[in-house]
């Protein structure tokens, strides 16, 4: 039976389609991502050409999906809308097509799957 002071196990939560939202991951799962970007508040237009995973150190995103993303296979639907944000592990599938509207500055590790 584990302790009481073990942490939650990882969830991944499937929002929005194909991006998933993993909340507390393991410092393993981190080791793995190791390019760093940050932004400040405002909106983003993105486009996917590969599948990238996210570790967002600090801030709030809300990303919604664009028309052309449910053409990509496992990307989300138009107009459905994910919020991801500090300690989330976040995967955008190749050929998504979102808007990312950052409510607060973002500091954040990726990688880019190379297949």
């Amino acid at each position: 039976m584990a302790s009481s002071s073990s942490p939650p196990p990882p969830c991944t939560v499937a929002s929005g389609g194909g991006i998933a939202v993993e909340r507390s991951p393991p410092e393993s799962r981190l080791s793995e991502l190791g390019a760093r970007w940050g932004g400040g508040p405002g909106r983003m237009a993105l486009s996917y050409g590969a599948r990238q995973t996210c570790y967002i150190v600090r801030g709030k995103v809300t990303a919604t999906a664009t028309a052309a993303a449910s053409a990509a296979e496992g990307s989300p639907e138009n107009g459905r809308r994910v919020e991801f944000g500090a300690g989330d592990i976040v995967v955008f599938p190749k050929g998504t097509r979102c808007t990312w509207h950052i409510a607060a500055a973002v500091d954040m590790h990726y990688a880019f799957d190379p297949s």
